[in-house]
């Protein structure tokens, strides 16, 4: 019987994020190249594409996944509190990338890998100059700071002044993310975008 392949070491440590439901385990190499992200809300979808999140999603408390380069968010549901599960979840995901270690199968369907990051990423299509302004403020002065806390944010649309976008990630159903949402990304649009009244979260 031939020995289990051992892959590197992994370091993971976990971060809280501003939702109570998520915990952001970050480890010690990019899991997915840089600007992509992988969300599933179903153990069915992490099976099709990504042997870790179909992993996570073998616990029973885990109702998401989002990857992203060198984190996985895990959203749990009210049955059980981190405290209880946050080292053991830690181990488990360190334990996988330290034996199987893949994070996205090579032969994933073309369209299912593209619908994990379609979920996760996508900006709709910017249909005049606003729009792509609204884009450009939202990569260079939002994204970043949304995804250290381990979510992510989308433009879906701007018309008559409100522009809406989509919460992924901790970001989604967060009770301070709408705060964020009015206090800061609002009036950062405000100010950087002629025309925005409001902004709004996207019903998912």
């Amino acid at each position: 019987m031939e020995p289990t392949t051992k892959l590197p070491p992994a370091q993971v440590y976990a971060e809280n994020t501003p939702n109570p439901a998520t915990m952001r385990f970050v480890v010690d190499r990019n899991l997915v190249p840089e600007g992509r992200l992988l969300e599933f809300t179903t153990p069915e979808q992490a099976e099709l594409v990504s042997p870790l999140a179909a992993r996570v999603f073998n616990l029973p408390f885990v109702t998401g996944v989002l990857i992203s380069g060198n984190s996985i968010t895990v959203t749990k549901n009210d049955s059980i509190d981190w405290d209880l599960v946050v080292l053991e979840l830690r181990a488990y995901i360190q334990e996988f990338l330290q034996t199987d270690g893949r994070v996205v199968l090579t032969d994933a369907p073309a369209q299912h890998l593209a619908d994990a990051n379609e979920r996760a990423v996508s900006h709709a299509k910017p249909a005049n100059a606003d729009e792509e302004r609204i884009i450009a403020v939202l990569d260079e002065y939002v994204s970043p700071a949304v995804a250290m806390d381990g979510g992510h944010i989308a433009f879906k649309s701007f018309r008559d002044g409100i522009l809406a976008v989509s919460l992924r990630g901790s970001c989604s159903g967060c009770p301070s993310s709408m705060v964020t949402l009015k206090d800061g990304i609002e009036n950062l649009m405000k100010e950087m975008v002629p025309g925005v009244r409001e902004v709004v979260a996207e019903e998912l």
